[in-house]
């Protein structure tokens, strides 16, 4: 056989292969671009329908990833691979892979029932899986969460779904709760009344309902005061500082007696 026709039919394949991965590549990034354009309309058209944030960003990114799969499928196709004989692999492997990590379904399981009973949403500040933040998004498999030092936590979500939610974003306002130790020498009344009227006067402290200041429980250094003041939940640790400092700066202005214990001892003679 003429070596000038074997080379003539590599640089011809070669040519055939490089354009078709050209080609591929060129698809690829049309169709990433196509799918970013598909996905910023329909949140504009979610947003101009006032479709619940947590909902929207779980439906863009389940959409994301199905149009990706597409893309794949297509690109593959475009290869001249069999494409229906792809999407049977893929069917039987994601089988196989979920059968191995039925973890991962379970997350995703329970993505879908926060999304449908909404426990909470995107901006929640909650505790649930020993985390305690505010949400930021809720995704096919975990849950973004930002704790109050400002680290991001990622949670799968079945962890958090199968587990006590506790939302603090849910109700209007919250309490605030602390104590104040007091010596056995205070008045209690006084020290009441004291604490009522100074802590009423701290911003954003709610006057309905108001303050309590009550006796807790007793402690061999004296009683112990609640102080309980209520505040929207926006406000609550502003208000939770300031009513720390109202209790020191309260105690010390009416020089109540700093908390000390008192022993009695009996001697007996032997």
């Amino acid at each position: 056989m003429d070596i000038n026709i074997i080379l003539t039919s590599v640089v011809d394949v070669f040519i055939a292969f490089g354009l078709k991965i050209v080609g591929a590549i060129i698809f690829w990034f049309v169709g990433r671009w196509l799918i970013g354009i598909a996905t910023s309309l329909l949140t504009k058209a979610f947003h101009k329908s006032n479709l619940e944030e947590t909902l929207l960003i779980y439906i863009k990114s389940t959409l994301s990833v199905l149009l990706n799969i597409v893309l794949v499928v297509a690109i593959l196709g475009f290869f001249g691979l069999e494409t229906t004989s792809f999407v049977a692999f893929l069917a039987a492997a994601g089988i196989a892979v979920g059968a191995a990590w039925s973890g991962l379904l379970a997350h995703f399981a329970a993505g879908a029932f926060l999304v449908i009973f909404r426990p909470y949403s995107v901006g929640d500040f909650i505790t649930s899986g020993e985390i305690t933040g505010t949400v930021r998004e809720i995704g096919l498999f975990v849950t973004s969460i930002d704790t109050l030092d400002n680290v991001r936590n990622v949670v799968g979500n079945n962890i958090l779904f199968s587990g006590t939610i506790q939302n603090f974003s849910t109700n209007p306002y919250r309490r605030v709760d602390l104590v104040a130790q007091l010596n056995h020498d205070v008045n209690h009344k006084h020290a009441i009344a004291l604490l009522k009227e100074k802590v009423s006067a701290i911003p954003n402290v709610m006057v309905e309902p108001a303050p309590d200041v009550e006796i807790l429980e007793f402690t061999p250094m004296g009683p112990v005061l609640a102080v309980r003041p209520y505040c929207n939940n926006d406000h609550y640790w502003q208000v939770y500082f300031d009513t720390n400092k109202i209790i020191r700066e309260t105690c010390v202005e009416a020089n109540f007696a700093a908390p000390e214990q008192h022993f009695v001892v009996h001697q007996t003679a032997a």
